[in-house]
């Protein structure tokens, strides 16, 4: 992934995208289990992670190329007029990198958590009233969403990582 994304001279960045993912993978798959806190769920420290992040990233850009790191905001071969509603626009962007990065992982773990949470819920009931039979079947749904959950806390580690690789391609070599 840091290869492809920043080529060569991404290697110093290796630590850095491997100790991040294997933060939010074990914090996502930690979740799962009972009575233990999900911190990846709650907005505030995911909107952490990825401001410090972006936040990152924008110093590293600015110490590399100072002044020229700014043409990020303004795209090549367009007419001069179009420049400041374009600013404004490729500003937006940028910032909102940040807001998707972050709210991408709480909602897709909060979801998932949240589905889990009723399902067991809904097969606890089944278990208590007698249903034993009838539950067997919400029980293997269960067992598959128990494994669909920890595949899920994985990607979005990886989807996390990778996002994190691209918004650093932006330090490297400015496009």
């Amino acid at each position: 992934m840091i290869k492809e994304n920043l080529g060569a001279q991404g290697k110093h960045y290796f630590s850095f995208v491997f100790c991040l993912f294997i933060f939010i993978g074990l914090l996502n798959v930690l979740g799962l289990f009972p009575y233990v806190f999900t911190p990846t769920t709650h907005i505030i420290i995911t909107f952490g992670l990825s401001f410090s992040i972006v936040l990152g990233v924008t110093i590293l850009g600015v110490l590399k190329f100072k002044i020229d790191f700014m043409s990020m905001f303004m795209p090549g071969g367009v007419l001069l007029m179009l420049a400041p509603f374009l600013v404004i626009i490729e500003t937006i962007s940028y910032v909102t990198r940040a807001i998707s990065l972050g709210l991408r992982l709480a909602a897709n773990i909060s979801a998932g958590h949240l589905l889990f949470a009723i399902f067991s819920g809904f097969v606890f009931d089944m278990l208590t009233n007698g249903l034993r039979i009838l539950s067997i079947f919400p029980v293997l749904v269960m067992i598959f969403i128990t494994i669909l959950e920890m595949a899920v806390a994985v990607i979005q580690a990886y989807v996390f990582c990778l996002l994190t690789t691209i918004y650093l391609g932006d330090t490297i070599a400015l496009h």
